[in-house]
Parts: C-alpha cells; sequence; structure tokens
C-alpha cells in the first residue's frame, strides 16, 4: 500500500494531483490530513500514475474527510503502558501526565519547555524566530499555519530558538508568491518538532486557567514513545523563573548594523544617513529592531549581552539600546543591571524594549514578576497614559515590571487594557524610557513606530545640552 504522501509525490506534486482529479489544492491538503484519498478519485490516480489497485485499496476510503479531531483524541490521562491511538506519530506530554496525541511534522526529536499560546493571525515565521521564545513551545491559536510558507527574508534570528510548534490542522501548502519552501521542510532543517491534530481551544484555555505548563513534544522516528519517561522529564524541567537564556541567544562578537526597513519590490533598504551613535545590548535582539534604529537615523553598533558598562561607554554611544530577549529578567539582571546602572550613572539616554524595559525597571529600582499566563500575539491593546491614545501592539513576554515597586523617580507611561499590567516607564531624573510591547511589530501593526524617533529625539536634546 502506497502513503497519500508518496501517491501526491508521485504524480508531480499537490498541484499536480488536483489538476488531474479536477479539485482543488486545498482538498489535496485534506487527503494528507486524512490519509485517504476518496475512490471517485481512484481511476485518474491509476491513469496517471500505474499503481494498481491493490496499492490504494488498502487505505481507508472516506468520502468525507475526517478532521485532526475526530481522528484521535485531543487528550488523554496516561498510564505506563498507554499505547499511541491509531494514526498518531506525536505526543505532548505535560508535566501533570496529561498527553494531547497528535500527528507529527518537522523534526523528528523530543524537545521540552515551557507551553505558551500566541494569538497571531500571521507572521508565524517571525514568531518562531523570535529570540524571546527560547525554552517555550508555542501553540498558536490561529487554525491554519503554513499557507505563507517560508523563505529567506521573513525571519528575527538566524537560529530559531522556539523549542517546538503545536497546531490544530496539518500544515498547508504555501500559497504565497515569496514563498521558497514549505514551513515543515524549514522545521526539519533547524530541528524544530511540531504536531499537528491538537485541540489547541482545549490547551489554550488550559493555559489561560491553569497558567503556562512545562511539558515535552515528542516526534519519535521510530514512533514509539515512552511515556512516563517524557512526563517525568516534562515534569523536571526547572522552567524559566530563575532562568537566564539571553546569554543563549545574544551574539558572540559586536558589529555594525547597516540594515533599514523592508519595502514592497525592493526588500530591505540600505537605512539613510546615520547622525547619532547608538550602543545596542543584544538580550536576543529581532532584526526589525535594528532595522528601526537604523531607519530613524541611527549609526548601530551591536554588543553581547554580557557587555559591562564600560564596554558599552567606550564606543562613546550618544545613546544605548537594552534589546528584548527571553527568561527571567531578575536572572539575566545578575550582570545586565550593573551594566545598565553604569550608563545611567554617566547620563547617557536609555531606550528599552520587552526584556530591555524589565531590566531598565530593575536597574531603576523596580522588581519583575513572572506573569500567569502572558502576553503573545499581535492584537494587544495599550494605553499611552500621557495622550490617552490607545495601541494596538505586538507583545512576547512572560514577565513584567511591578508597578508598586517603582521609585518616586520614575513614572508609569503605559498600561495593558487587557490586565493592567505595566507596559512603559521613564525616568524624570535622567534620560531613559521604555516599553514592554513590541513597537518594531514585526509582526503586527505600525501603531508604536514614533517610540523610535522619540529616542532619536532624547538623544538630540542631550546632544544640544
Amino acid at each position: 500500500m502506497r502513503s497519500v504522501d508518496d501517491i501526491i509525490a508521485l504524480m508531480g506534486g499537490s498541484e499536480a494531483v488536483a489538476e488531474r482529479c479536477g479539485v482543488g489544492t486545498e482538498a489535496v491538503r485534506k487527503w494528507r490530513q486524512a490519509r485517504a484519498i476518496p475512490a471517485r478519485h481512484w481511476p485518474a490516480i491509476l491513469a496517471a500514475t500505474g499503481l494498481s489497485l491493490a496499492e490504494l485499496a488498502a487505505a481507508p476510503t472516506p468520502q468525507t474527510e475526517p478532521s485532526p479531531e475526530t481522528r484521535m483524541p485531543a487528550a488523554a490521562t496516561p498510564t505506563d503502558d498507554q499505547q499511541p491511538p491509531a494514526g498518531a506519530t506525536a505526543a505532548l506530554v505535560l508535566a501533570d501526565g496529561t498527553v494531547f496525541w497528535g500527528v507529527g511534522f518537522g523534526a523528528h526529536t523530543a524537545s521540552v519547555g515551557e507551553i505558551c499560546f500566541n494569538t497571531g493571525m500571521t507572521g508565524y515565521q517571525e514568531t518562531l524566530t523570535d529570540p524571546s521564545y527560547a525554552g517555550q513551545i508555542i501553540t498558536f491559536t490561529f487554525p491554519h499555519i503554513g499557507n505563507v510558507g517560508a523563505n529567506a527574508e521573513d525571519v528575527e534570528s538566524i537560529t530559531p530558538a522556539a523549542r517546538g510548534l503545536v497546531v490544530k490542522l496539518d500544515l498547508t501548502e504555501p500559497a504565497n508568491y515569496r514563498a521558497t519552501r514549505h514551513l515543515d521542510d524549514w522545521l526539519k532543517s533547524h530541528g524544530i518538532p511540531g504536531i499537528a491534530g491538537i485541540d489547541t481551544r482545549a490547551l489554550t484555555a488550559r493555559i489561560r486557567d491553569g497558567g503556562a505548563p512545562n511539558g515535552v513534544l515528542a516526534h519519535p522516528q521510530d514512533g514509539r514513545f515512552d511515556i512516563p519517561a517524557l512526563r517525568a522529564q516534562a515534569a523536571g524541567w526547572p522552567g524559566l523563573e530563575g532562568m537566564d537564556l539571553a546569554k543563549e541567544v545574544s551574539c558572540r562578537q559586536s558589529y555594525a548594523w547597516t540594515e533599514g526597513l523592508w519595502s514592497w519590490g525592493q526588500g530591505y533598504n540600505v537605512a539613510p544617513a546615520r547622525k547619532h551613535k547608538v550602543v545596542a545590548v543584544d538580550y536576543g535582539a529581532k532584526r526589525n529592531i535594528l532595522r528601526c534604529l537604523a531607519d530613524a537615523g541611527c549609526e548601530v553598533t551591536v554588543l553581547p549581552a554580557t557587555a559591562t558598562a564600560e564596554d558599552i561607554l567606550s564606543h562613546k554611544p550618544d545613546g544605548v539600546f537594552l534589546s528584548n530577549g527571553p527568561g527571567d529578567p531578575a536572572a539575566t539582571g545578575a550582570y545586565a543591571v550593573p551594566a545598565i546602572r553604569g550608563v545611567l550613572d554617566a547620563g547617557t539616554p536609555v531606550f528599552g524594549i520587552c526584556l530591555g524595559h524589565q531590566l531598565l525597571a530593575l536597574a531603576l529600582g523596580g522588581r519583575t514578576f513572572k506573569l500567569d499566563r502572558g502576553h503573545r500575539g499581535a492584537n494587544q491593546p495599550v494605553k499611552d497614559l500621557a495622550t490617552g491614545r490607545v495601541e494596538i501592539t505586538s507583545q512576547n513576554h512572560g514577565f513584567a515590571v511591578d508597578d508598586k515597586s517603582l521609585p518616586e523617580t520614575v513614572k508609569i507611561t503605559h498600561v495593558s487594557l487587557f490586565d493592567g499590567s505595566n507596559e512603559g516607564i521613564a525616568a524624570t531624573d535622567r534620560p531613559a524610557f521604555s516599553v514592554q510591547y513590541h513597537p518594531e511589530a514585526s509582526p503586527g501593526p505600525s501603531d508604536s513606530h514614533y517610540l523610535f524617533h522619540r529616542f532619536v529625539e532624547m538623544i538630540e536634546k542631550h546632544k544640544a545640552a
């Protein structure tokens, strides 16, 4: 018996099958998902491939293809001798022992991490390559993942830091003119496992109500699962609280950044004339943040996360940028906070984003804490307290600044309209400000690009003084 994937490959791919059988490529995708081709299409397939009826007849022949939810159970409480249900090739095992069975894709490996969810409807490649997702297995709440494919431009870092991918439906075929490869192939090349067929609503509700659990995503080559061992691995993983991951995703040596923003039909542009020297400390910086700084007229030099105040100030910067990044800010702050305080004491303007925002708050005397669920998605409403304006922002963070811990010399500038948590601060006695969200917004809207120009204005005002 030939598998559906084998037959499609033999016929020359999904588009060739769709044309030969008189259906759309979405129907062919559903055949892959159901692992069965309706019998009414067998004559066309036999004529095109020369296969025998016996090579097709052993396969199931449903007239309507079942969804992943009906193909296998969404979740089960395992026992030590539990075996995977028919058709399951991957498992998501939580620390409490719950098992979500599904169909594997991407790399054949097992990966442990914190399971979070992201509500973005697009930009999955940017999300997967965001260094802030180090140590995390990402669940996309949007069901159709894969239709944009993958390419060499839509990446926020060279090496993705995310540990796994959870989706509702099987990955869709690329249907975008910019796609150069299938998402499944891209995931394999980066060693990232994935699982489809999961009831992502149930998983998201579980995270919402009980917090982000630790888990293992297993997609073994041989199809064998040692559930007790996977459960123990998930339960034994220490979690993100207290974990410093910035060192893992940071650059190893300094470099200059000159690339500007992307434009339709031209790709990434050369940055305009650069007027101000800015040192960007890389705690896991997204490329589009660096592009926004360059596009705002900054000559950007990127330094590793462990750079000291002396390292930073030796470049004689007009301003210092503190990047986004993964992990617990209190852990990263062990070496980052002294460096930031040294920069602040020198009077150099400072701008921070995400982890950089949290680290600036720590350096100014505040504290941080771990959120139960975190904010991850491209539709997070934030209010600017100075103007009353509401921005729809792109966010990815599991920790937040404790408003009550901030000294009198720090004012709150932005708040989340979801849960009232802190989204921005500014020092009143020195040139320094930061935001929790991602104003570079890739993926996401562009409501917050003004913050990069605010940083430049602060630099210009400081230089003039």
